[in-house]
């Protein structure tokens, strides 16, 4: 039984225990299960950093502090004082993708965005979420009108031009998980494919790996990044709307 990925913990005992199909089970529903070690790790350390606040933090306390305070100076950044509504959203974004990502590099783990049903799902979050931001900041009428391209004078009376710009505007947001989702796991997929042959080549090629291992460290923070920056200028589209009206 052969993979082409980095054999991994599952992968492993899938291939000891051939014979039990509770194994085999297993390797289906591989990314689903280290996706949901990302989220206990996360949460066991979101849980310890907020148990017994104090005023003078700890490290763990100071660390997640100095986090939080980045990603709401990003978000703000970009999309002005509202933007700290969503400081929650596109910072755990930020925190489970990277996390997902650099487990790929951690012996027996994978990076469960390889898999696109994982950055699939991640993008549709990002979608609907948008989608619900946009009709409770615009109203049912603005995010019409939005999605209309804000037509207004001439362009209000010729209906063709709204009708156009609705559709081209609702192609454009269907597409956006589509290409949201196949970026961050076409990158991962890749890195974590090229650790895989670099790995098959044994000591010869460890200096490779060694190197490839710390570029995919810093692709998995890029990759992490760039989708959340892409999210938050989504949001930036919706809100900038807002103001107009």
């Amino acid at each position: 039984m052969t993979h082409p990925e980095m054999p991994n913990i599952i992968t492993l005992l899938a291939d000891r225990y051939e014979s039990y199909p509770l194994f085999k089970h297993l390797v289906e529903w591989e990314t689903i299960i280290f996706s949901i070690i990302a989220v206990s790790i996360l949460s066991f350390i979101a849980i310890s950093s907020s148990r017994n606040l104090r005023p003078l933090p700890g490290r763990l306390q100071a660390s997640i502090e100095m986090l939080v305070g980045g990603f709401d100076d990003f978000t703000c950044g970009i999309l002005g004082p509202k933007g700290r509504k969503l400081t929650p959203f596109i910072g755990t974004l930020f925190i489970y993708i990277l996390f997902m990502n650099l487990l790929g590099i951690v012996p027996l783990m994978k990076s469960s965005t390889s898999s696109w049903s994982i950055t699939l799902a991640l993008a549709l979050s990002v979608f609907f979420y948008l989608q619900y931001t946009s009709i409770r900041e615009l109203g049912l009428r603005g995010w019409i009108d939005h999605l209309m391209g804000n037509p207004r004078g001439i362009l209000a009376a010729s209906v063709i031009m709204p009708v156009f710009m609705l559709f081209m505007h609702v192609t454009s947001e269907l597409i956006r998980p589509i290409s949201l989702s196949l970026r961050l796991r076409s990158n991962i997929w890749g890195e974590d494919m090229l650790l895989a042959v670099l790995a098959g080549f044994g000591l010869k090629g460890l200096p490779l790996l060694l190197f490839s291992t710390l570029s995919s460290m810093l692709a998995s923070i890029v990759q992490a990044g760039v989708f959340c920056l892409l999210t938050t200028i989504y949001f930036a589209l919706v809100l900038s709307h807002e103001e107009a009206h």
